[in-house]
């Protein structure tokens, strides 16, 4: 069967955010914020005098010519109205790559209704970021699943319900790192908010530890970006 057509309007038709990333109660407006028929993000940036590819002062260095241009999409609140207009930027030189949130425009549902610390706290930026990166990470692992049983690099098989058990010495267990990310994700999957607490536990090591190993299993592809300055 033929795939649809993707339509040039649609502000999900790039795949950098779809329906699917948002939480609970909030909705990917069809068309571009401003109800255009075009990305306007360019645009957007000009006026807002957020130009990410202007040359900066001394040698023109900047953190931001190690990102990708930005792209403004908009989602609303189903409940309130509220209206509020992200912008996604590519990280290109994070390892592995990755997706942040570098600007939001917040707009109650009446023009003039005021914004107050708590409705900005309640936005779920994070999350978003979260689900982007999770679905646009490719793991590099090599893993194939045979019935209940994870089939790892090394050759070795092991069932799910294994994943949650002690994962024993780094130094001494093949795939170490392999199961590690599996862990992590296995944890992350049923709604663990800090997986790196709880394998701390089920491995009777420090929090530091387990968070070690997290950090490398990230380092080598085998784990999604983290949330920077959270837990997890």
């Amino acid at each position: 069967m033929a795939l649809p057509t993707p339509r040039p309007w649609d502000q999900a038709a790039d795949g950098l955010l779809t329906q699917a990333d948002l939480p609970a109660g909030w909705h990917l407006a069809t068309r571009f914020p401003g109800e255009r028929a075009d990305d306007a993000s360019d645009e957007m940036d000009r006026v807002l005098g957020y130009d990410d590819q202007a040359p900066g002062g001394g040698d023109g260095a900047s953190e931001q010519n190690e990102t990708a241009e930005g792209r403004w999409r908009y989602i609303e609140h189903e409940a309130t109205a509220t209206r509020v207009m992200i912008r996604l930027q590519r990280q290109l030189y994070a390892t592995p790559e990755e997706v942040r949130i570098t600007g939001v425009i917040y707009l109650p549902w009446r023009p003039g209704d005021p914004i107050t610390s708590h409705l900005l706290r309640e936005l779920p930026t994070a999350k978003i970021e979260a689900a982007i990166n999770k679905r646009l990470f490719a793991m590099k692992r090599v893993t194939t699943v045979t019935g209940d049983q994870v089939v790892l690099p090394s050759g070795r098989k092991i069932s799910d319900r294994e994943l949650l058990k002690p994962l024993g010495n780094p130094k001494q267990v093949p795939d170490f790192y392999e199961l590690v990310a599996l862990q992590h994700g296995k944890l992350s999957g049923q709604g663990d908010d800090n997986p790196s607490a709880t394998m701390a536990q089920v491995n009777g090591v420090a929090l530091s530890t387990a968070q070690g190993w997290v950090a490398k299993a990230r380092s080598r592809g085998l784990l999604p970006p983290g949330r920077r300055g959270r837990a997890g």
